[in-house]
């Protein structure tokens, strides 16, 4: 299997330094958001100025009790997603928070839930040229307990648990997602397992928010908020800005 084929070696022939160099005073922590709209309402609400960087996304900047942090948008997909971490990674960042929506495996799961993964099934790509084969990968604990300590000081409910992270989008087969529940999936994203991995080889710091969309704990697809063009019930959505921003505070109070 081609997927078994992981080399060690830490330097590729094409690494990010040949397009991406640090950028001075640049922001140790950094919020990625995975929803555009999500994004954009925060960039709005907090001022954040975009930082110029050649031709480069280099991310929006933005203070917050005295600290600069940097806000980006994720894009979707494992592959994707992790380009763009390792771009963050290369102009200076040592602490990540991405948040956003994933699919409900548990019925329990409402829409807009708040789920915190504690580890991640390994079904993408990507991942596998970071970490040596695994079926799963374990979130930073310390991490984990900082955020469910932000949110219960914030009185909100939330779930916590494994989350399924696949790039095949239009593959998630009854019979696949009864397996994955088997294993103790709750929900299913395009990319924690493989920004986890990231995380480990580059050595940063990796936390991530999770809030329930559509469902697929029963064998008939319930979309919920989500309709066929992928709009999304926004106001909902944008209750998760100031809990990301309080998370990333704490993540940033972490010692390099």
């Amino acid at each position: 299997m081609l997927l078994e084929e992981f080399d060690k070696e830490k330097e590729a022939i094409l690494n990010p330094d040949a397009f991406f160099s640090p950028i001075k005073d640049y922001p140790q922590t950094c919020l990625m958001f995975f929803p555009d709209d999500v994004f954009k309402k925060f960039v709005k609400k907090y001022k954040a100025k975009k930082i110029k960087f050649q031709d480069s996304d280099a991310g929006y900047r933005f203070k917050y009790n005295g600290s600069d942090f940097v806000v980006g948008h994720a894009p979707m997909g494992a592959s994707a997603c992790v380009m763009a971490m390792e771009r963050y990674i290369k102009f200076g960042v040592k602490n990540f928070l991405f948040v956003g929506c994933c699919g409900c495996l548990d019925e329990k799961l409402e829409e807009c839930s708040i789920i915190l993964p504690t580890s991640a099934i390994r079904d993408e790509g990507t991942s596998y040229h970071y970490l040596a084969p695994s079926d799963e990968i374990k979130l930073d604990a310390k991490l984990v307990k900082m955020l469910e300590d932000v949110i219960k000081k914030n009185n909100l409910h939330y779930a916590k648990g494994k989350t399924w992270t696949t790039d095949g989008f239009y593959r998630e087969t009854k019979a696949k997602t009864a397996k994955r529940k088997a294993q103790g999936a709750i929900t299913v994203d395009m990319e924690c397992s493989a920004l986890a991995s990231v995380a480990k080889f580059r050595k940063v710091n990796f936390a991530q928010i999770l809030y329930g969309a559509d469902s697929l704990a029963k064998e008939e697809y319930d979309a919920r908020s989500l309709n066929a063009k992928g709009s999304r019930s926004a106001e909902k959505n944008y209750k998760i800005i100031p809990l990301a921003l309080e998370c990333a505070y704490e993540i940033d109070k972490i010692e390099q």
